[in-house]
């Protein structure tokens, strides 16, 4: 017996392993009658090899570790053919009692190994490491030849973007994991996300009786309960600056409705609603699981044509927005008018009584307007957190009632009207320019739980001691006011853009197809080991420590700890201007964090809402601010990194110079002025002046390095910790005790399968969202590429000859 993830609220969705469709060409003439024939004659080849590749596959037995699949070809391209095979008879547990979801990463690892092994050692090459089929990236259209130009790569960097994730729902996993069938035994994995936010979320839960909105947008409740039992997500959108090159975007039209064909292809720079079109997609998506219940809070700084209001309303169907009207197009030629196609809205629409998940919100005045449009003025930034916070200073409340702390933070005083003001279990702060994603959501909400039940842990509340105090990299949480309140946060990334005036350099290198980090660079963040920071299924549920410390124990040597690694942000993210200057008026509401993307759960919005209330009830008393509590500081954890970097879908942050003092790594702004000054002085880039200015003057950091550095200071730390002073040789470079098993290697040839394939786990996000396996399985393959190893791999001495 199996349960369906999605209800009758979402339509089954074409097989996101297929090839993307490329962009629209320009008619060259009538087709050929022999065309649909070939189309046919492919067809049928297709429908068989499917058939046989299904017989093929069935037949096959499971392993102990490996599950084999139907699958035999020995290419990179195949590897992700034979992983979508897999998830379409995921319906069933394994025999070796694995998850169902398991059996297509087994299958890609065979398949791993059997490249590597079939493969003669001269052809094997360092990039069989990355897997999965070419991807194009399309940059420029041509006119005259009626088609686009591309180039071919892989985005190995994990990262969901707009660019190479053709459809919403953050990539094939995240999709097929939240919308298949599932064995019962495993509803604890699959409702994971909104157990978390349950737990953490408002416990004030709204009715779902007939005749609510909540009843309205999502019927009865699928378990039966008079309340809404869906995760409440509330996003505001901050769109100030979206425009269509220098006109603001809701002066021009909104893209087209039943299209039909192909679309065109649209440059990422030339108009913002691409942009908000794919973030509504995604967020569609998220209530099409069945799991959240997203609303839409749009901030405007003046009002906006109902055309709008009515596109963004029918982009969120699942969420409960209506379908837009089906206008036909009418063909110039049949009409004979020269008229253009006729866009649904264009003739309004009926007025109707019905609540609608999109709430669009104007923030300013006719005073404040321009004020508003000035992306350095940092006002719309003020006025998302206001909303979100909802303090009750903002409302003219009396200071003097809040100055002994004597308010409900649950109780929002802001405006009845205002969606913002109801009761939610997550919040999301966003500009337009970024991409949301239902991976963002799930990772947040489950990173948050393994810091809230690290915080309960009984082991951490006493003080730190014994190697605690010595190591530098280990803190343990507890619910004690002196200890740190710490909040998963996010990184912006970006592509290059095709605008961009070094194209041609950045081409050699072939980073069109990996995202980089330009607000933050390897002086940006300290590495840190929190024990007990792991929770399981049904919430905030400890598997550290308590009745679910057995599973996690088994995996565990003598000596090692329960707990993840967590990048920690020692400096606030530098973004180039205007931005930068916007930072600098309205600061972000965690240390470290971003003012362009952020979370919070209910929980840790009472938290951090009491802070504001005692800084601002105690303006110029700095005896009683030092009593406030300290901001939140931002963290990552590294095992799941890549679900916390956010894509600029403009792609245009790349190449952009820092401001003077206002640039990533400013804590160690003389040090690098230093190393600036040797180089000139050894004259190692004589006549070389762009390398060095784009050493020193420009920051671009990749994803992969963004990993690659945090794993490789975890384990420097705990090797500095282990090497006893007697062993240490001083003239050695490098680690001497412990290390990282992925990069501390040379890389001359790829990596052995197994470490590639975990690595490719942690940078797609499977840590996370199959952590039950990962966290708690017998299986301790990944446990450093997913950050659960406090001690990393001992590094075997060779005997002196």
């Amino acid at each position: 017996r199996t349960q369906k993830r999605n209800g009758t609220m979402a339509a089954k969705r074409e097989d996101t392993a297929a090839a993307p469709s490329r962009p629209a060409t320009l008619p060259e003439g009538r087709p050929s009658r022999l065309f649909p024939a070939l189309k046919l004659l492919a067809a049928s080849a297709v429908i068989l090899q499917a058939v046989s590749t299904y017989h093929g596959a069935t037949a096959s037995e499971t392993a102990a570790q490996d599950v084999p699949s139907g699958a035999s070809s020995g290419t990179a391209a195949d590897l992700e053919t034979a992983a979508a095979q897999q998830r379409r008879r995921r319906l069933q547990s394994t025999g070796d009692g694995s998850p169902s979801y398991m059996p297509p990463l087994f299958d890609e690892l065979k398949e791993r190994r059997k490249l590597m092994e079939e493969t003669p050692p001269e052809e094997v090459k360092y990039w069989f490491e990355y897997t999965g089929p070419l991807q194009k990236y399309y940059y420029r259209y041509s006119k005259s030849r009626g088609k686009a130009d591309y180039f071919e790569g892989r985005d190995d960097s994990g990262v969901v973007s707009a660019r190479f994730v053709e459809e919403a729902g953050s990539g094939p996993e995240y999709h097929d994991f939240f919308n298949e069938e599932y064995p019962d035994a495993e509803a604890a994995d699959h409702t994971r996300l909104l157990d978390n936010c349950l737990a953490m979320g408002s416990p004030k839960r709204p009715s779902n009786a007939k005749g609510s909105f909540w009843y309205d947008w999502f019927g009865a409740s699928k378990t039966g309960s008079a309340t809404m039992d869906r995760c409440r997500v509330l996003i505001t959108l901050n769109m100030v600056g979206a425009g269509r090159g220098s006109t603001i975007l809701w002066e021009t039209r909104p893209p087209p409705i039943n299209a039909a064909g192909p679309k065109f292809w649209i440059s990422e720079q030339e108009t913002a609603a691409t942009h908000l079109e794919r973030n509504l997609e995604e967020i569609d998506a998220m209530c099409a699981t069945g799991q959240i219940a997203a609303r839409v809070q749009v901030l405007v700084c003046e009002p906006i044509p109902g055309v709008w209001t009515d596109w963004m309303d029918s982009k969120l169907v699942n969420c409960g927005g209506t379908p837009p009207p089906l206008a036909e197009k009418r063909d110039e030629a049949e009409e004979g008018h020269g008229k253009k196609a006729e866009h649904p809205y264009d003739g309004g629409v009926e007025v109707e009584e019905r609540p609608s998940p999109v709430q669009v919100v104007v923030v300013a005045s006719a005073d404040t307007a321009d004020t508003c449009h000035d992306l350095k003025s940092g006002f719309m930034e003020k006025r998302m957190q206001d909303l979100i916070l909802a303090p009750p200073y903002i409302s003219g409340d009396d200071k003097k009632s809040l100055k002994g702390g004597a308010f409900d933070p649950s109780e929002k005083t802001t405006h009845p009207d205002l969606v913002s003001s109801d009761d939610h279990d997550v919040y999301i702060a966003m500009k337009w320019s970024s991409l949301i994603t239902l991976r963002n959501v799930a990772s947040f909400v489950q990173a948050s739980a393994d810091l809230a039940v690290a915080a309960a842990s009984p082991n951490n509340q006493d003080a730190a001691k014994g190697e605690k105090n010595a190591d530098g990299v280990t803190v343990a949480l507890s619910n004690e006011p002196s200890s740190p309140f710490l909040i998963p946060s996010f990184v912006r990334v970006s592509y290059v853009s095709e605008e961009n005036n070094k194209v041609a350099k950045w081409r050699m290198h072939g980073d069109f197809f990996h995202p980089a980090a330009w607000e933050i660079c390897k002086d940006s963040f300290d590495m840190t080991w929190i024990p007990d920071s792991l929770s399981g299924n049904g919430g905030v549920t400890p598997i550290c420590y308590g009745e679910g410390a057995t599973s996690v124990s088994r995996k565990l040597e003598n000596g090692e700890e329960c707990g993840q690694w967590w990048i920690y942000m020692a400096e606030e993210q530098m973004p180039t201007t205007p931005e930068v200057y916007a930072n600098e008026v309205t600061a972000p509401l965690v240390q470290g964090g971003s003012n362009y993307f952020w979370i919070f759960t209910e929980r840790q919005r009472q938290e951090v809402l009491k802070q504001k209330v005692c800084e601002n009830a105690n303006k110029g008393d700095e005896e009683k601010l030092k009593k406030c509590a300290e901001s939140p500081q931002a963290v990552m954890p590294l095992g799941d990194l890549q679900s916390f970097q956010i894509n600029f879908t403009p792609n245009t942050a790349l190449g952009r110079k820092h401001n003077t003092g206002r640039r990533p790594g400013y804590s160690r702004e003389k040090e690098r002025e230093r190393d600036r000054e040797l180089v000139r002085e050894r004259k190692q880039l004589k006549g070389q002046e762009d390398i060095e200015k784009a050493l020193f003057d420009y920051t671009v950091y990749p994803s992969a390095l963004f990993h690659k550095d945090a794993t490789i200071k975890a384990a420097r730390a705990r090797d500095a910790v282990l090497t006893k002073e007697s062993d240490r040789d001083k003239d050695k470079i490098g680690p001497q005790t412990v290390k990282s098993s992925y990069f501390d290697v040379t890389i001359t040839k790829p990596r052995e399968a197994t470490s590639g394939w975990c690595q490719h786990i942690s940078r797609k996000g499977l840590c996370s969202l199959y952590a039950p396996y990962f966290r708690e399985s017998n299986d301790k393959r990944c446990m450093e590429a997913c950050g659960l190893s406090k001690n990393w791999s001992k590094i075997v001495k060779q005997p002196e000859k």
